[in-house]
């Protein structure tokens, strides 16, 4: 007799004492949550998101107090309809006024005295805070209190305030505010469609419930784990989108099994065996499945950038929980639910009434007809299907990754209304890249003489603006580090942006402040950033990549003792992931789909998305991977021939997997619709490589894949063989046989 699993004796714990696994699990829940909220959240500061050359400049102005400070615009003009000019009067009066409201607040370092626009028709007002980038989006919310009292009182203009700070708030609540929308979209649609599965309202709420509860255990324990890797903003998204789709899907899963046990037994067993028997297979299913997520999605921490480990912190974390909900308190919940069936059922009979008994639906005629082709002609729906994908996936070769920068952000945004009106009158603010030196205090004129020389040579170039007066140079206290801020009149994205920094790294700091013996220099700035992330990314992809896929082989070969069912996963990853990538260059990096989408073209694509998809997607792919390839070996190793256990394996867990496929595509669809750039492509990359993997990969190519192989797919394990063998020979009892699971 076989020893049992700790997944099924955890199960059979739970589904003994089904209401202390269930207290349990609240209890669990409110204490994660609770002691989550009590640690607070501890955020990224501006340190940990420096990278490259940027980073190294930020690092080096930090140190010496001349730091980029954020700084805020506010724009005063008239208040009529169509441009119109200024009363002198009326604009002096708003200006000392914002001005004396401004340098009373704590939170400002400064304030400038007025900039008029080239055709006289604004003034703008520029107000430096303390503190770094990062603290900005909090030390803004008194400043913009300001700026509306001063509006206010001079409603004969218009005072309006921008700038990064008051921007990075918007985007802040803008993404709170797309999270909530997306959840308004997402639990009626994943309802609706658990409801066509199960036909049960009580058994929608199963899977609901867990996600639910799974996710806000997973909220307390991020803010506990915020403590040793600082949280960006973007983990509690993470948490949101992959928490409702495996949290559904590993819930979808167990209840399937269980039914079909239930089916199978006839009212023969309780609730409690029928559980222990579903934890037998689909409970350890979701364990390895879980397991390759979680050991998938570590590769993220490879690239080495806070913000993909936000990412891989909180997917770990939320996989992890579910996992663990599903085979602890998932068995008692449907021990509960069981029990009361079947007094339900009692009380029908005593009364002389008939009860319905359960029988398992087969998978229906439409799946009969999409597995028709891979049945009957293996090699050629194998081959149509491919060059399919690789024409899906021929876009992706003129993929422009691109950092997504301040121009990008949603127009709905009043800060980003405010700064469309202020780079209108003032174009030359568009850009800003920071010059840093540092030298020996003794060169400190040597250095600000080359940096006048430097600015000189800008100011030369077309591709930089031009402003009157004297170049904005600042030094250090102890005059050892210097910095000149220049300008430039480019979106951020652009080519000319890229080719301004290209000039002044590469030409125009060698030829002046380079020639100086023993000096360090850097250029920083939002188009210095985002270039050397960018670079910084593909750096790191080979290998996160390479790690992805050595450890999505040996996770494979871990869970089915077939090296080739570890190379056929690894392939057909690279296939949906690579077809997705097609899709998302179509349609993100041209500007047909900004209509449609309500988006602003980059000319590329977020430089985290491919990353991103190739990491979460391999993890993901491995639910469908496990629970359909584990199906059809159980058959397998009942003696059922290759062939056979293929066909039956692919239609039996085919509306589970059709069901989980849609419920992870309508909440990363949902994303789509958000107002972050960078979230709509995450959204839309991932709901077309879950599209294509449920239903091209897992009912075209994997079967027919599969079908080709044959008995070869198994190899080097010879069980199934050995099963075969027991099959057909009479003499052997089916009992000496093995049942199913991952063990040889």
């Amino acid at each position: 007799m076989r020893k049992r699993s700790v997944t099924v004796r955890v199960a059979r714990w739970s589904a003994l004492h089904p209401w202390r696994a269930i207290i349990g699990w609240l209890v669990f829940v409110a204490l994660c949550l609770g002691g989550g909220i009590a640690a607070g959240m501890n955020s990224a500061t501006t340190e940990d998101f420096r990278v490259g050359e940027a980073g190294r400049a930020e690092a080096l102005a930090s140190e010496g107090g001349v730091q980029l400070r954020p700084t805020e615009q506010v724009l005063i003009r008239a208040a009529s309809g169509r441009p119109a000019p200024l009363d002198e009067a009326k604009a002096e009066a708003a200006v000392r006024d914002v001005t004396a409201r401004m340098k009373a607040l704590p939170e400002v370092a400064s304030v400038a005295a007025p900039v008029r626009s080239a055709d006289g028709r604004v003034l703008r007002i520029q107000v430096e805070l303390h503190g770094s980038e990062q603290d900005g989006k909090e030390n803004v919310v008194p400043l913009r209190a300001q700026t509306e009292k001063a509006a206010k009182v001079h409603p004969e203009l218009v005072i309006e305030e921008t700038g990064d700070a008051s921007v990075s708030k918007g985007v802040n609540d803008q993404r709170g505010e797309d999270l909530a929308f997306s959840e308004a979209i997402t639990l009626p649609i994943t309802l609706i469609t658990l409801a066509v599965v199960f036909g049960s309202v009580v058994m929608v709420g199963v899977p609901l419930l867990l996600a639910i509860t799974s996710i806000m255990a997973t909220m307390g324990l991020a803010m506990l784990a915020s403590h040793l890797l600082p949280d960006t903003g973007v983990g509690m998204s993470m948490i949101l989108l992959i928490g409702m789709a495996v949290g559904v899907d590993y819930t979808l899963f167990y209840l399937k099994r269980e039914r079909e046990e239930r089916a199978r037994a006839g009212g023969k067993l309780t609730s409690a065996a029928l559980v222990e028997a579903a934890a037998a297979t689909a409970g350890r299913a979701i364990v390895v499945s879980g397991l390759a997520v979680i050991v998938s999605t570590t590769a993220l921490f490879l690239a080495r950038d806070v913000i993909f480990d936000s990412l891989a912190t909180g997917t770990i974390l939320v996989v992890a929980v579910a996992v663990v909900s599903s085979v602890t308190v998932l068995p008692a919940l449907l021990v509960a639910l069981g029990r009361r069936t079947d007094r339900r059922a009692a009380r029908r009979l005593a009364k002389g009434k008939p009860v319905r008994t359960y029988g398992e639906k087969g998978p229906g005629r439409v799946w009969h007809a999409l597995l028709t082709p891979a049945r009957r002609r293996p090699a050629l729906t194998l081959c149509l299907s491919v060059l399919v994908m690789l024409g899906l996936a021929l876009p992706a070769l003129t993929m422009n990754l691109k950092n997504p920068a301040r121009d990008s952000f949603s127009r709905e945004i009043p800060a980003m209304k405010g700064y469309d009106r202020l780079l209108d009158a003032f174009p030359e603010l568009r850009i800003r890249h920071l010059v840093v030196v540092r030298a020996d205090a003794s060169q400190a004129a040597e250095v600000r003489r080359a940096l006048t020389a430097l600015d000189r040579a800008a100011q030369a170039d077309p591709l930089f603006s031009h402003p009157s007066g004297s170049p904005l140079l600042r030094s250090s206290e102890d005059q050892r580090t210097t910095t000149l801020e220049l300008n430039a009149p480019h979106p951020t994205y652009s080519k000319k942006a890229e080719d301004s920094l290209a000039h002044l790294r590469d030409t125009y700091l060698p030829a002046t402040v380079g020639k100086l013996p023993g000096v360090e220099t850097a250029v920083t700035g939002e188009v210095p950033r985002g270039t050397d992330y960018v670079a910084h990314q593909n750096e790191k992809l080979p290998l996160v990549l390479g790690f992805l896929l050595l450890m999505t082989f040996a996770m494979t070969v871990y869970a089915f003792r077939s090296v080739v069912l570890g190379l056929l996963g690894v392939g057909l990853n690279l296939l949906s992931a690579a077809s997705a990538l097609g899709l998302l260059v179509l349609v993100f990096q041209g500007t047909w789909a900004e209509g449609p989408l309500s988006f602003v073209s980059l000319g590329g694509i977020s430089s985290r998305v491919p990353l991103f998809l190739f990491v979460i997607l391999f993890g993901l792919s491995m639910d469908y991977q496990v629970f359909v390839v584990s199906r059809i070996r159980e058959a397998a190793l009942n003696g059922v021939p290759t062939r056979q256990a293929v066909l039956d394996g692919i239609a039996s867990s085919a509306k589970v997997v059709t069901s989980a496929a849609l419920v992870m595509v309508t909440v990363f669809a949902s994303f789509v619709m958000l107002h972050i750039l960078e979230m709509k492509q995450m959204g839309f990359v991932l709901a077309a490589a879950v599209l294509l993997d449920a239903f091209v990969i897992r009912v075209m190519i994997l079967p027919a894949a599969l079908l080709l192989l044959g008995r070869a797919t198994w190899w080097p394990s010879r069980a199934v063989r050995r099963a075969e063998a027991r099959a057909a020979d009479p003499y052997v009892r089916p009992s000496d046989g093995v049942s199913g699971g991952w063990a040889e």
